[in-house]
């Protein structure tokens, strides 16, 4: 059908190795160096480079090193590659309920080369640009040169592009732990282990995936100024009216079934399900120790009887499989039971996604026990009614106007469940990019000026295994779980708010839905930054080092020789020049310093 449309331009098919003709598979993954098309007349295509990895609630942070990536890439171009697209290039934000997954943060950054906030990851960015500007400058030898491939023995491999005009070689080394010197032409060649060295001419070494020779960034999260602190941000604060579900049941709609919560209407978050059981004293399942027991596939469940809050659960990440089970207190006659199942993103990709089910599943069932013997009955058949939706959000995830005499200054609440809450701010000076501190509070929505900034969890705590407490070794095949950093930190604690978001000058209206219950007092607005800069220079190599959009106040650590560490961390080695490159550095910077200050003045 779609060759059928004549569109004028190939079709492809991105990780699908039967794809039909016409249609070109492509490669998708952290490594494509080795992927073959179906078709020996098709491109050799990556479609996605993953430049990192996504992060979930309660997961912690991925990184991919920016020798590792470049590795690939180098890898892919040397094997044949003819076309290789980054995912993702930009990180960024999921707005509103834009996360899918489910249970995708709110943060998209990816560890991507540019950021989420818009800035430069260093040395990701820096490394990959120098990488392309030497294929660039192949382009020709690369697409019309005659390819040659030469096993050298111990993982280290040759493969050169030839034209009538000359040629270029990669040499590379897929050893994960031995470097090499290579004898190449008659020349010697440092090639670490898992590394690629290019030769536009076959000769000179121009660039080396394992020598970083760019900056490395580490940004800071700064109050910009004295009103940003979490003690000048003046909170208002009401409850959430649930009455009409959690008491009276009123819904929109009924059905004899338990409904999955993204047919039932998908226009927000949360789903109510409600339904009255009658019970006497003479029912089987009457007794002292009953339970309410609920089969869910949603995310987070809420569960209330006869206006009583019971409790909550939430799922893991890859587990949406659970069972809800409470102790309750019912009453002869009605007992109006009321379940809120709340959506962290749905299913969006793999394999007849769109039957995944979400919700409360079911059954649904009232536990009793006499005489140690368990009665179960099953409510799961009964009429329910259903609601979508929070009574403060419109159906287009937006805030409806409130009366301002509802809002309460005093006695400002905390760790309170279906709060809302409100305060106003400035928008920081200069033009760093913006974002919510807002570690202390628990799970919930957020908006700033009417627009939603997407969800908010920081009290999912990221789970302390695997952890990267050393520098990652880029050595060795990468995948998500490889190299992650902040194990048993909030999972996403900063929250970006766009610039175009806020007005200049004028006071910046933030509201909150607090869903769990947690500490507005502590909300914090920062400003994100570079904060220091550090790096490698390799011999006969210039790297460049300054500060996005701000200037070096000081000098920490320099020094010529075998450096340890990592940035932030640096240390001498055994191996250092006897003079103090430290002292030397500090007096260059302390003359520059003058020569500025005079030519301000």
């Amino acid at each position: 059908m779609a060759d059928s449309l004549d569109i004028g331009v190939p079709w492809i098919m991105c990780q699908q190795d039967d794809a039909p003709q016409p249609m070109i598979n492509t490669c998708n993954g952290w490594y494509c160096d080795h992927f073959t098309p179906n078709n020996p007349n098709s491109p050799k295509m990556w479609t996605e480079n993953w430049t990192g990895w996504f992060k979930s609630w309660g997961g912690s942070d991925p990184m991919r090193t920016a020798e590792d990536l470049a590795y690939a890439v180098a890898r892919f171009f040397q094997l044949g590659g003819t076309f290789q697209n980054y995912y993702m290039y930009h990180g960024g934000t999921n707005f509103g309920r834009t996360a899918g997954g489910p249970y995708i943060t709110t943060s998209y950054d990816y560890n991507a080369p540019l950021d989420e906030y818009g800035n430069l990851n260093q040395p990701k960015y820096g490394h990959l640009k120098e990488l392309h500007a030497i294929l660039h400058s192949m382009e020709k030898l690369l697409t019309h040169g005659d390819v040659s491939n030469q096993d050298l023995g111990n993982s280290i491999s040759v493969t050169t592009y030839k034209t009538s005009d000359g040629s270029g070689c990669f040499l590379s080394n897929t050893n994960t732990t031995a470097d090499a010197m290579v004898n190449f032409q008659g020349a010697w060649y440092d090639v670490p282990a898992w590394s690629v060295s290019v030769l536009p001419d076959c000769k000179n070494e121009a660039y080396n995936t394992a020598k970083v020779n760019t900056e490395t960034w580490v940004m800071e999260m700064k109050a910009n100024d004295a009103e940003h602190e979490p003690a000048d941000l003046k909170w208002v604060w009401r409850p959430e009216i649930i009455d009409d579900t959690v008491i009276r049941g009123d819904g929109q709609r009924t059905a004899s079934k338990l409904m999955d919560q993204k047919v039932a209407n998908d226009v927000s978050d949360y789903l109510w399900y409600m339904t009255s059981v009658n019970l006497d004293e003479n029912d089987p399942i009457w007794s002292e120790d009953m339970r309410l027991r609920v089969n869910c596939t949603g995310q987070v469940l809420h569960a209330f009887v006869n206006g009583e809050y019971v409790g909550k659960q939430y799922a893991k990440y890859g587990i949406y499989n659970y069972v809800f089970e409470k102790k309750i207190q019912l009453k002869p006659g009605p007992n109006q039971i009321t379940l809120l199942s709340a959506t962290i993103g749905f299913q969006h990709y793999g394999s007849k996604f769109d039957v995944v089910a979400n919700g409360v599943s079911g059954p649904v069932e009232i536990v009793g026990k006499k005489n140690d013997i368990r009665v179960i009955k099953d409510v799961s058949s009964q009429k329910w009614s259903y609601k979508a939706g929070i009574n403060s959000i419109d159906r287009n995830n937006k805030l409806l106007k409130v009366d301002s005499s509802k809002w309460k200054a005093q006695e400002l609440p905390t760790q309170r469940k279906m709060t809302w809450y409100k305060t106003t701010f400035k928008a920081p000076i200069g033009r760093d990019p913006v974002a919510l501190d807002l570690e202390g509070l628990g799970k919930g929505l957020a908006w700033v000026n009417g627009m939603s900034i997407g969800r908010y969890w920081p009290s999912n705590i990221a789970e302390d295994k695997n952890c990267t407490n050393k520098a990652c070794d880029y050595r060795g095949k990468y995948d998500n779980y490889k190299c992650v950093r902040y194990c048993g930190k909030a999972s996403q604690r900063w929250y970006h708010v766009p610039r175009s978001f806020l007005v200049e000058g004028e006071m910046n209206e933030l509201v909150l839905f607090e869903e769990f219950g947690g500490n507005p007092s502590l909300v914090k607005v920062q400003t994100v930054r570079v904060g220091r800069t550090c790096g490698n220079a390799y011999e006969n190599k210039t790297m460049e080092i300054r500060c996005q959009g701000g200037s070096i106040r000081d000098v920490i650590f320099a020094s010529f020789g075998d450096v340890q560490g990592r940035c932030g961390s640096f240390a001498k080695g055994a191996c250092q020049e006897k003079n103090d490159a430290l002292h030397i550095i500090k007096k260059v910077y302390m003359y520059i310093s003058i020569i500025v200050q005079i030519l301000i003045c």
